[in-house]
């Protein structure tokens, strides 16, 4: 007899659905080169990266560690994604200029706070500043609302990052990965 699942077992699996699908997704792009700073949001990213003997994955100290490797990647004939969390996106700005400057192709995948039921008052801030700060750097901003929305987005930015040589962030709101307890 088979166990029925909690609604956060369930919550959980219906997740990793579509974050499995993301790793997939940039993997089909070739992306070789994996740099976050641990997050909650991007863990199976972060994890299938790790057990993939195939790309190299890249635990930052600080996020502006990720603009420069990215940039060091496609000088190298390499693809890469710098995972964040958008409270970490502060950390990069000086870092974000050299993308526009060089004009390097570059993609980002942001977990989002301090959006849609953010109980932290303390991540209200920067999540509300992602996107325009994004913008005013220069960047393309694709945000993703839904599991089925994943892949078309990934694909798209792909086609602006590495056929259009466009910086490209693609937000994962917190209606996807959800709002975190606070």
């Amino acid at each position: 007899m088979a166990a029925t699942m909690t609604e956060d077992e369930h919550a959980r699996e219906i997740s990793s659905g579509w974050q499995n699908e993301l790793y997939d997704a940039l993997r089909r792009h070739d992306v070789t080169q994996f740099s976050y700073v641990p997050d909650a949001g991007h863990r199976i990213c972060i994890d299938r990266s790790i057990a993939d003997k195939d790309v190299h994955s890249v635990a930052l100290t600080t996020e502006e560690e990720g603009v420069a490797l990215a940039c060091g990647a496609h000088l190298g004939g390499k693809r890469s994604v710098l995972l964040m969390q958008s409270s970490g996106l502060g950390n990069c700005v000086n870092f974000l200029s050299m993308v526009q400057g060089g004009r390097f192709p570059f993609l980002t995948i942001l977990s989002m706070r301090g959006d849609f039921g953010e109980g932290n008052p303390w991540q209200i801030s920067m999540g509300q500043a992602t996107r325009p700060l994004l913008q005013t750097m220069g960047f393309i901003v694709l945000e993703v609302t839904k599991p089925a929305e994943v892949v078309p987005t990934v694909d798209a930015a792909a086609n602006m990052v590495w056929k259009s040589g466009q910086a490209v962030a693609i937000l994962l709101t917190q209606k996807l990965i959800g709002a975190k307890a606070f």
